[in-house]
């Protein structure tokens, strides 16, 4: 690896002699790819070469085979063209290769399978996942492997993912294994979050539900988020739908953290109210129209609370999101708007595609093709919340689904879905 001081290691030799040693240092796997070859000064052309012995003991093998060069160091060597176009995973697997080529080390299929095609980036910290460099040769290497995982990234920060503990709050497993400093800033849509991500959890998977909120017209209204977290939905909502007021309930001490930090940087602390604690326990009546229930597998136990905060003259509209099981294929109830036939992937297949539906109340309805599971869990859905009303206020309410979004999919056949429900009470005969 390239010195601290900015300095490579190279063999120089007379500009005739370049493209011969250049190629027996390829042959030889020597030639340190990642920069240009360079002219240094009394006119000699030097090679770059990868750090360590072998370098050395090679020329002193070939010294007596009619090659006149000598070892130095280059200051400040320029990339190379191929080094600075280089995708960032291929670019990890060839950093890699060569610091075990130089710690006498051999790459094999199980170290190949070992590193990462993917991991999350927030600023400078990049989070590495739970089935990433695994392997015992890693641990060997310690904190040389984590510099160079870091320099092939562009980060200043590594960490990795555990498994999500078993805790009611569903909090991270994750490490931090380069640097000092766990808090991260991460921009979504123009909203600013800063989270402690050893503390708190973000989910990229939950991109096309933030940009769905944040094109909804909100201008007036009351929102309650019901597991606010660190501002995931609460901030679109505030920032770009123009909720007028916002409730947003948390109970996890670090993502309060994060969420009143989030509200200032936003701008918006001063139209939000955070309720510390249990959600199940507020105390919250008659003050909702949107009601944000983000929490899977399922926001069940917050049905009854959604169903008291709704105004109770006008009603309004919940967000349910639920994991729900499906291994059918997806279903368009009406057959004259149904896409064209066409070859699909499966996970084309799963993605959002609007059509036109019946809603239970018969209102046309817009809808993704949804799979049979999802529609009925929404109907059930529907009809629960609409007892929970009928018995809340002591008389008739009327529930509509107005739209099933699919957020993403779980292996093999589970999927995130929000339903929205519209819940109004019916008007006097």
């Amino acid at each position: 690896m390239a010195a601290g001081n900015g300095s490579i290691p190279a063999l120089a030799t007379e500009p005739r002699f370049a493209q011969q040693l250049r190629q027996r240092l390829e042959e030889a796997q020597l030639l340190d790819a990642r920069y240009r070859l360079q002219k240094v000064p009394g006119g000699s052309v030097a090679l770059p070469v990868l750090e360590g012995k072998a370098a050395e003991q090679w020329l002193q093998d070939n010294e007596l085979q009619g090659l006149s060069c000598r070892m130095l160091r280059i200051q400040d060597p320029v990339p190379s063209k191929a080094a600075s176009v280089q995708p960032p995973a291929q670019k990890l697997r060839c950093e890699l290769r060569r610091l075990l080529q130089e710690l006498g080390e051999s790459w094999s299929e199980e170290l190949e399978r070992d590193v990462p095609h993917t991991w999350q980036r927030h600023g400078d910290l990049v989070l590495l996942s739970e089935d990433s460099f695994s392997a015992a040769l890693w641990a060997k290497l310690g904190s040389v492997l984590w510099k160079t995982v870091a320099s092939a990234l562009g980060a200043q920060r590594l960490a990795k993912r555990g498994r999500v503990l078993p805790d009611k709050m569903r909090s991270p497993n994750v490490t931090l294994i380069l640097g000092h400093n766990s808090w991260v800033e991460h921009v979504d849509n123009g909203i600013r979050y800063t989270f402690d991500v050893t503390k708190c959890m973000f989910s990229p998977g939950n991109i096309t539900e933030k940009l769905r909120v944040a094109s909804m017209q909100c201008s007036g209204e009351v929102l309650v988020d019901l597991y606010a977290g660190i501002g995931y939905f609460t901030l679109p909502y505030l920032v770009h739908a123009a909720a007028a007021f916002a409730h947003a309930c948390e109970w996890n001490p670090h993502a309060l953290e994060a969420l009143r930090k989030n509200l200032a940087l936003n701008g918006v602390q001063d139209r939000c109210q955070i309720h510390a604690g249990d959600s199940r326990q507020l105390q919250l009546r008659d003050v909702a129209d949107r009601v944000n229930l983000g929490l899977i597998p399922s926001s069940e136990e917050g049905w009854p609370v959604a169903c008291r905060v709704l105004k109770k003259g006008t009603g309004g509209v919940l967000h349910i999101h639920h994991n729900v099981e499906a291994r059918s294929m997806p279903l368009v109830l009406k057959d004259e708007q149904r896409p064209p036939e066409e070859s699909r992937s499966e996970q084309e297949d799963e993605e959002h595609r609007s059509s036109k539906e019946m809603g239970s109340s018969g209102q046309e309805v817009q809808a993704a093709r949804i799979r049979p599971e999802w529609w009925s869990w929404a109907e059930a859905a529907a009809a629960r919340i609409r007892g929970l009303l009928a018995e809340l206020h002591g008389q008739p309410w009327q529930t509509c689904i107005l739209h099933i979004e699919a957020v993403k999919s779980y292996a093999p056949h589970v999927h995130h879905i929000v339903l929205d429900l519209e819940c109004r009470p019916t008007p006097p005969t």
